[in-house]
């Protein structure tokens, strides 16, 4: 894929905001926590890196290419490979990723999004790229279009997530970006609802401000909640341990199998 983004507005951001998660079946469980993410405009980043990220290495806050995709050195060559693969070859603008930073070399993704833009800022894909506890990974490559207009982007589920849900159904995805006068991203908000065949059974929420990446952004997000790897991991093992008690069914993990993306 032949790259045109002019990378010159784009900036690495972090965004503070909170997850929100709620069952409607068999019985109703909700909860929410405050979360920070990095929005990562990835082609600028190859053409000029962000002073204030540490890529690759350690430190206490880091982002690693390792994380994504097929598990490489370069996720964004992984990603325009994907592309390229689905015949996707409009997305010749920024490739955005909102993803959860390493703390202190820790972290558990849930789910990150890629935003494969064309050259005039409109969405051409994204992937919702999820990952589960048991070291699995599968990527959700959705139409972009549907989205932009604010719609929704549907996807059968196909690998395991959470022992409370059995392997079947759909998910129902929406996106949206707030932007500036200059069309830099200033706030995101995603939703991710799963059905079932009785209907809707999981509503997930993701959203928050941004902000630019700096040196004084990754001394607070560091410091203000340095576990923050092992908090994310301790929190959907409490949540299991309660959807336990109140007698949800439990489902046995069911390995991936099939491509690593579907479309």
């Amino acid at each position: 894929m032949t790259e045109t983004a002019a990378p010159g507005k784009a900036v690495a951001l972090i965004g503070t905001g909170r997850v929100w998660h709620r069952r409607l079946r068999p019985v109703t469980h909700a909860f929410a926590y405050p979360t920070t993410f990095l929005m990562l405009p990835m082609r600028r980043l190859r053409a000029l890196p962000c002073a204030a990220l540490a890529r690759n290495r350690r430190a206490a806050l880091s982002f690693h290419d390792a994380d994504h995709g097929d598990g490489g050195p370069d996720a964004l060559a992984w990603f325009d490979r994907l592309l390229a693969e689905h015949g996707i070859d409009d997305a010749t603008g920024e490739a955005w990723l909102l993803t959860y930073p390493r703390i202190f070399g820790r972290v558990f993704k849930p789910v990150s999004f890629w935003w494969a833009e064309r050259a005039d800022g409109s969405l051409a894909a994204m992937l919702a790229e999820v990952n589960n506890t048991f070291g699995e990974r599968h990527g959700y490559l959705l139409p972009g279009d549907a989205l932009e207009a604010g719609g929704q982007a549907q996807a059968a589920k196909v690998m395991h997530v959470s022992p409370f849900c059995a392997l079947e159904g759909r998910y129902r995805f929406h996106a949206r970006r707030h932007r500036s006068a200059e069309g830099g991203p200033t706030a995101v908000q995603l939703q991710v609802d799963h059905d079932d065949a009785s209907g809707p059974l999981l509503q997930t929420r993701l959203g928050g401000r941004l902000a630019p990446l700096d040196a004084a952004a990754v001394r607070r997000a560091a410091w203000r909640t340095p576990w923050a790897g092992l908090q994310v991991l301790a929190r959907i093992h409490w949540q299991a341990l309660r959807l336990a008690l109140k007698r949800v069914p439990f489902f046995h993990h069911t390995p991936v199998r099939g491509p690593a993306v579907t479309r």
